[in-house]
């Protein structure tokens, strides 16, 4: 091979990041024909409902009812569209296969490589806190010197497999390990399907709880509307924001779905199918746990089923939506790495070929990001606090920043006058719920201190 050969081979913009049905390399696991229509749906809403789900509630909870199902109903139309815009830019951009391609071919090597460091921090934060919400779960978790029990110590007591960190390992080596080993996001169709199934659960635990107590008269009438009192109750309504921009962010699968489809044309239908079941989990999840809880509903639900729920068996439903909710956390787990692998790999190694034709490079990044989250989970306690901040900002810059630039940029000069003007609304929406959600964080952690 000649140099000029080899340098054509290894160009970002002609060599894919994600392995393609059509690409010379061959399969990445021989009889695979196309992901199906079904398992698209699957793995794309696993990538939108994750742990942003128990916070949904407390929105309707500043909002009020009302205000908060048409927010959420919102969200979901504009994260529609701006997916929309994605892949109509990608099929004009015959040298874009992944959604970092697409902000290279856009804005060069800097566009492309900004866009794969903010996936990274977004989906490597994402995991770290998935891991320590698990850990919290299923051995407990201390503060101010108490230690509240996990559910593993609440049935079996103290052992050494109850230790969170033998936990958290354990989980590694029996679930994660296994799960991220998979070359093709198709293979996670399974446990996507149960993923949502878990979600849809909660749902209904949810529901049937409230139907209990409404047959019973304990359940009070929601408020439909913000209750505003004082100028901060006013600006207190916009901490919502960042909860309602980032709940359905995908956009970092979307191109690794899109390219293991049987029919590439398919995609557009399958990104409004799984917008449509989410909208149908969120608001049903919103809805349900403001009216369970009312004006009582916590920041993250999920804290709100730890005590009395004023029905029978309450501490049995209590411990199944715990353990339903931590089992659903560790399906999401693969599909959220799945794109970080791609995408660190694309960071370091961006002129090599896909990363699922390299056996050697494909374990050794997964072994890495695996220990990375492990010991992030573990040892570093304050990173929670760290990824606040990071996320507040590359959240919303995969889900809304980078669409809208892209459009805005519009180097092929397809760009509508309502592209552009969804565009500008999508980057008002991002930079103010990044400013929102990092002056909360700056304002808990001094406000933290001072009560200290």
């Amino acid at each position: 091979m000649t140099y000029s050969d080899r340098k054509h081979r290894r160009s970002p913009k002609t060599t894919p990041l994600l392995p393609q049905k059509d690409a010379n390399f061959g399969h990445s696991e021989a009889g695979f024909d196309g992901a199906s229509f079904s398992g698209a749906v699957f793995n794309l809403s696993t990538t939108m409902v994750g742990a942003g789900i128990m916070a949904l509630p407390a929105t309707l909870k500043q909002l009020g009812a009302i205000p908060g199902l048409i927010v959420i109903i919102l969200a979901a139309m504009l994260t529609e569209k701006s997916i929309e815009m994605l892949l109509r830019f990608t099929r004009v951009s015959k040298s874009a296969s992944s959604y970092s391609g697409l902000a290279g071919d856009a804005f060069g090597g800097f566009g492309r490589t900004l866009l794969e460091t903010c996936i990274v921090i977004n989906n490597l934060g994402m995991l770290v806190v998935y891991m320590i919400i698990i850990g919290d779960v299923l051995s407990g978790t201390s503060s101010d010197g108490v230690h509240y029990s996990g559910v593993m110590e609440e049935w079996f007591g103290q052992h050494w497999w109850t230790v969170r960190s033998n936990i958290l390992l354990l989980t590694t080596l029996l679930v994660f390990v296994p799960l991220v080993s998979f070359k093709r996001v198709d293979s996670l169709r399974y446990t996507s399907a149960m993923s949502v199934a878990l979600a849809v659960v909660f749902v209904v635990i949810t529901a049937g709880i409230v139907i209990v107590k409404f047959i019973n008269g304990s359940i009070a009438m929601p408020r439909l509307l913000p209750k505003l009192v004082d100028q901060a109750s006013f600006w207190k309504l916009f901490t919502t924001v960042p909860v309602l921009v980032t709940a359905y962010i995908c956009h970092h699968n979307i191109h690794p779905i899109e390219n293991e489809l049987r029919d590439g044309s398919q995609m557009k239908s399958i990104v409004r199918t799984s917008i449509a079941l989410c909208t149908t989990v969120y608001v049903a999840t919103s809805f349900f746990g403001f009216l369970l809880f009312g004006d009582h509903t916590l920041d993250d639900v999920l804290a709100n089923f730890d005590g009395e729920l004023g029905i029978p068996y309450s501490s049995l439903l209590n411990d199944v939506v715990r353990v339903s909710y931590v089992i659903h956390l560790m399906l999401v787990f693969p599909i959220v790495f799945f794109s970080l692998r791609l995408n660190m790999d694309g960071l370091f190694f961006p002129y090599a070929i896909p990363i699922a034709y390299d056996n050697r490079r494909f374990f050794s990044v997964t072994a890495a990001l695996i220990c990375f989250i492990f010991l992030g989970a573990n040892c570093v306690p304050s990173i929670w606090d760290a990824f606040q901040f990071t996320g507040a900002t590359a959240t919303v810059s995969v889900g809304f920043i980078f669409p809208a630039a892209i459009v805005l940029r519009d180097t092929h000069g397809i760009a509508t006058k309502r592209d552009r003007l969804v565009s500008w609304v999508m980057i008002l929406l991002a930079v103010s719920s990044s400013t929102v959600a990092i002056c909360s964080d700056i304002y808990s952690i001094f406000n933290i201190g001072v009560e200290a």
